[in-house]
């Protein structure tokens, strides 16, 4: 702080302190990790106390008049963030007010804590003396330069990367979802398909990890400060930036930081046209990975088998697909696959569109959503034209592999799996889909590895931790799956059927208290479908209370009616009654219509993760008609 500037140093509001001169705010004397921006933001409120301060002169005093920034995108993100850091609320503000379509005025009481009071001058000569001044000016034209240093939406031409010698390497990143620049939220679909595929780029790099999709689409919108975000996900960068498409063209504009030191790296920006857009992505891509890999470089990143252009119609097509494959329900995989078959029939050699016409079709089987075999020809022959187009794309080889195992060919689907994960390691559906499998065969510990690895590249997924909890329940270490189960309840609080499970793993335990309250939740969350059906009736039979197993039953066998519902869901509720010649006669009707439900049998459990209870599984393994059932299969009864 230039001595010129009779600013107090450090400046105190409520339990915060800012330091002007280090940039560092403190909470009851703990630093909060806050990036430049909005502690920039906050000097100049500061500066300001109890007066407004326009979003016009905040841009003047953030961003030089000759430089092109996002100005609007940027100032809310960083009003967002500071926010969060002082545990602020845009509608009950204790700091920060905003003011309607003007800017924002810092409403709490502010005090000096260093400037001897003889020499304070009052608080409007303070903001007068920190801008009017030539050192003050001087010293925010200094603070200008690092911001606009760090700042994303470059103009095209612009960027700023760091020499060989400044380049931080790392093992591990988050490619947080892209803004939405284009004023439409319409077009949210657009900005998280160009956040996918970047991820999916970088993730083929063998020698770093990068956190899937699932995990930090959780994200979208947040105004946590990226340190904190890359805590909760164990990442050493992080990568954020923005989508502009207009006028058939798209921009993207990156920036990579440092989580451990809140540093600002690199940050370009990127244009092309719509056509071009498969190479606008490897571009943006390979410029991160080579600042990320310093010591490896970018040469391993997996082009493309061809970087081509894409008819924009297709490509449109193709994210519509991606974003409803991505909710993970019946209808939006319904409606995925017609996305994906318009992008197909716009541009048939677009190998994208053809894996994720494979993997839309994968979970529709695998979880009973359509009767077997419904889809299975198109799953092969998409996965393989896929195949055939881009030899290195790990998500259509694990569709792929999926199919020849509801064929019951389990040696090649192994096979495809193993290739699937050693191609495209950074593929979480690969390793998801392959501890499937695992676990489907009896190999359990061998499922919770790929599992762990799943888990690395998708921390937040609930369907991995739920995953992991089935193989800890396989190999016997209940407290373990408890502590995964309780981890999916964190991540989906308002998801009946993790409710259910919980309530089954309480009550098979000895703690029917527990699993009651969860099952109430579950009931109040609504439970139609046939697997939440199966679980409630099973629940209900660990309970003891065989007149509501009854009218579980009767629902599911009402809602057989209306959509396809897999003879193993209700093999299992007979099983639980001790009605095992019902069950078996039913398990036969799922063995002759290879139904993949079928397929994790030998855990007794089925395709969609309900595992029956050791009491009524050992009776049903104990029958010899369990030995023909798995052998006829293909398999090998697992040892117990």
């Amino acid at each position: 702080m230039d001595q010129g500037d009779t600013t107090p140093r450090v400046v105190r509001f409520g339990v915060f302190e800012l330091d002007r001169r280090s940039g560092e705010l403190r909470k009851e004397g703990v630093r909060v990790r806050l990036q430049e921006q909005p502690l920039r933001v906050l000097d100049a409120l500061l500066s300001e106390p109890g007066e407004p301060v326009t979003r016009e002169v905040l841009r003047q005093r953030l961003w030089p008049d000759e430089t092109f920034v996002d100005f609007d995108n940027g100032l809310n993100r960083a009003i967002n963030r500071l926010r969060a850091a002082l545990g602020d609320e845009a509608g009950s503000p204790r700091f920060i007010e905003t003011l309607d379509r003007r800017g924002y005025r810092f409403i709490a009481p502010v005090g000096g804590v260093d400037a001897p009071a003889a020499t304070r001058p009052p608080a409007a000569a303070t903001s007068a003396a920190r801008w009017k001044s030539p050192a003050g000016w001087i010293a925010a034209s200094v603070a200008v330069m690092g911001l606009v240093a760090a700042a994303i939406a470059l103009g095209p031409a612009r960027w700023r990367t760091t020499g060989p010698a400044d380049r931080t390497p790392m093992g591990s990143l988050a490619v947080l979802p892209l803004a939405n620049l284009t004023g439409d939220p319409a077009q949210e679909y657009f900005s998280d398909g160009m956040t996918d595929a970047l991820i999916t780029n970088l993730a083929s790099l063998p020698a770093l990890r990068v956190i899937s999709r699932q995990s930090v689409m959780r994200y979208k919108g947040s105004a946590k400060p990226l340190p904190e975000i890359a805590r909760e996900l164990g990442v050493e960068g992080v990568v954020e930036g923005s989508v502009v498409r207009s006028g058939g063209r798209v921009r993207i504009n990156a920036q990579l930081i440092h989580a451990a030191t809140d540093r600002h790296l690199w940050a370009r920006s990127f244009e092309r046209r719509l056509e071009d857009v498969l190479v606008l992505q490897g571009e943006v891509s390979r410029a991160i990975a080579a600042e990320v890999l310093a010591t490896v470089g970018a040469s391993d990143l997996r082009r493309p088998a061809r970087e081509r252009a894409v008819k924009p119609d297709a490509y449109d097509a193709y994210l519509l697909g991606m974003y409803q494959w991505n909710q993970r329900t019946a209808p939006s995989l319904d409606r995925a696959l017609a996305h994906f078959r318009a992008a197909i029939a716009i541009d048939p050699d677009f190998a994208p569109a053809h894996a994720g016409l494979a993997i839309a079709y994968g979970p529709r089987l695998v979880f009973g959503y359509v009767p077997p075999g419904q889809g299975l020809p198109e799953l092969k022959a998409a996965a393989l034209r896929a195949l055939e187009l881009d030899p290195g794309l790990g998500d259509a080889r694990a569709a792929l592999a999926a199919a020849r195992a509801q064929d019951w060919d389990w040696d090649g689907a192994e096979a495809e799996f193993r290739k699937a994960v050693d191609t495209d390691p950074g593929s979480a559906v690969a390793h998801l889909w392959y501890a499937w499998y695992l676990h489907a065969r009896g190999r359990f510990e061998e499922a919770l590895a790929e599992r762990r690895r799943s888990l690395e590249l998708d921390p937040l997924s609930s369907s991995v931790n739920r995953g992991m909890a089935h193989d800890f329940e396989a190999i016997g270490q209940d407290e373990a799956a408890l502590r995964q189960l309780t981890r999916v309840l964190e991540l989906d609080p308002d998801q009946a059927q993790a409710h259910l499970r919980v309530a089954l793993f309480h009550v098979q335990h000895g703690r029917p208290d527990l699993g009651r309250r969860h099952l109430e939740r579950a009931r109040a969350l609504g439970v139609e479908d046939p697997l939440g059906l199966a679980y409630l009736a099973i629940i209900e039979a660990e309970s003891g209370n065989p007149h509501e197993v009854r009218r579980a039953l009767g629902r599911l066998r009402t809602e057989s009616s209306r959509q396809y519902v897999s003879p193993v869901l209700p093999a299992f509720v007979h099983a639980a009654l001790g009605e095992v010649d019902s069950a078996f006669r039913l398990l036969e009707n799922a063995y002759a219509a290879k139904d993949p439900m079928l397929i994790p049998i030998q855990a007794c459990e089925t395709g969609s993760g309900l595992r029956l209870p050791d009491r009524w599984a050992v009776r049903l393994r104990a029958d010899p008609r369990f030995g023909s059932l798995v052998r006829r299969m293909g398999l090998v009864p697992a040892a117990r």
